[in-house]
């Protein structure tokens, strides 16, 4: 995949998550980012970028864990 389709499907994929972000409708919302994050997902898959996979991963490092909850 060319870099520019890569720049092109991440620029809609953060259009739609921020789309959902706004939308008062919980379910919307929520399949508008579960669209954006298929979208992520397609471009690292198919673009095989090494530089786009590195900051993935750095982002998903960043992420806040959340506490287990006792069974």
């Amino acid at each position: 995949m060319p870099w520019w389709t890569s720049l092109l499907l991440i620029g809609l994929a953060l259009n739609v998550w921020l789309s959902g972000r706004r939308n008062p409708d919980e379910v919307i919302g929520l399949l508008e980012k579960l669209l954006a994050a298929l979208l992520v997902v397609v471009v690292l898959w198919e673009s095989r970028n090494v530089v786009l996979e590195g900051l993935a991963l750095l982002v998903v490092l960043q992420l806040p864990v959340l506490p287990r909850r006792p069974s």
